[in-house]
């Protein structure tokens, strides 16, 4: 391999006798330096405006979450939950009854989905759900756009929930809803749910859903916070210990599992984004393929000075298939430093400003070795795969 490698390198830095040959392959190892540069910056803005996107998402959210298997309900005792109770990995600990049920507001009615939670949920995220006796509600901003919400006024908004016993009373239909009165305190950016035919979610006390439900020892969900500091190696662990203790009853939730189909979608787009880019550098690289062709013709008298000296066949392609890739991976090499450089320099300086008022003023990026890795492997793969065409092709 060092003979093919020796002599591949020589020609790649040897002046050739006709120049459009050395700008062919300057022309090319700087594309495939700028590909691979701009594979690293794309995949980590993506990487960035998916953190600001995560991170604003599951702000209410828990690290995890406790489901029943069937059902919607389920009552949170038992040996696994004393054992989860006394768990130094979990920092806080909420019960939750979430169900859709009927609201109006101000003569304007819609479907919501209201989840009822307990006064370490609220406080856990600073909520204030009760003043005095008088119970609020945290109102997502697009059910309040629906219905016409404002908290600055003192409309109360009315709850209907249908009896479970299923009893109608065709004299007094009405006597068959539970009902209940929340007033709006706060309107926020509550991720949208994923139960259809609903408008948006409102955030209550538990004991409002209770009484409105009629669970009053049963919850839907309960929701596990990490405890501060908690590595991700202890949270790892401690999520295949919950999951063991809990058994086939239980399905728990992490993160990706709560909002699965929105974290599949960005996974989807960045893959999209990662293909587009790989096809640019098919393009670019397209480049090498010419000028190795014409390097082949250009050399057929070394080619055969190499028979005569003994050289096989296959010596004579390995020279020439090192010769387009080290191209491609020159330029490589130059790509992925250049990249990771200007990545760099725009996460920790924000050089690039986002125009117009966002929450963030620069455009955010976030470098990830796995992107650095992929990216220079896709190329260099890329680089090889053109590199054999032309001499399979010429030298046969």
């Amino acid at each position: 391999m060092k003979l093919p490698l020796y002599i591949a390198g020589r020609y790649l830095f040897a002046k050739k006798s006709h120049g459009v040959i050395n700008l062919i392959s300057a022309i090319s190892a700087a594309g495939m330096a700028i590909g691979t540069a701009a594979l690293i910056m794309v995949l980590s803005v993506f990487n960035g405006f998916n953190g600001i996107i995560k991170d604003n998402l599951s702000a209410l959210e828990a690290d995890l979450r406790i489901v029943p298997a069937e059902g919607k309900v389920f009552i949170p005792e038992g040996p696994a939950f004393d054992w989860l109770y006394n768990a130094p990995e979990a920092g806080s600990i909420s019960s939750i009854i979430a169900d859709k049920v009927y609201a109006s507001y101000d003569g304007k009615q819609s479907v919501v989905n209201a989840k009822g939670v307990d006064d370490v949920y609220a406080e856990e995220n600073d909520l204030e759900l009760k003043r005095g006796d008088i119970k609020l509600a945290v109102v997502s901003k697009d059910f309040a756009w629906k219905i016409g919400i404002n908290p600055k006024l003192l409309s109360p908004l009315q709850l209907w929930y249908p009896d479970r016993s299923g009893h109608i009373s065709p004299a007094n239909p009405a006597a068959s809803l539970h009902t209940a009165e929340v007033f709006p305190s706060k309107l926020l950016d509550i991720p949208a749910s994923s139960n259809a035919g609903v408008d948006g979610t409102i955030i209550l006390p538990i004991g409002v859903m209770r009484s409105l439900t009629g669970y009053y020892e049963e919850v839907s969900s309960v929701e596990i916070r990490y405890a501060d500091g908690l590595s991700d190696r202890a949270a790892r662990r401690f999520l295949r210990a919950l999951r063991e203790k809990m058994g086939d009853s239980f399905v728990i939730q992490d993160r990706y599992m709560q909002d699965e189909a929105l974290y599949k979608m960005m996974r989807y787009e960045k893959a999209a984004i990662f293909l587009i880019l790989i096809f640019i550098v098919i393009i670019i690289a397209l480049n090498i393929f010419g000028s190795l062709s014409m390097l082949i013709i250009e050399k057929e008298e070394d080619m055969a000075t190499l028979r005569a000296m003994g050289a096989d066949d296959s010596l004579i392609r390995r020279i020439f298939v090192l010769e387009g890739w080290l191209i491609s991976l020159l330029g490589m090499a130059v790509g992925v430093v250049a990249g990771v450089v200007l990545t760099l320099l725009q996460q920790h300086f924000g050089l690039v400003k986002m125009p117009g008022n966002y929450i963030v003023d620069a455009y955010p990026v976030i470098l990830k070795p796995g992107d650095v890795l992929i990216s220079a492997f896709g190329v260099a793969l890329i680089g090889l795969a053109v590199a054999v065409a032309p001499v399979l092709r010429k030298t046969r």
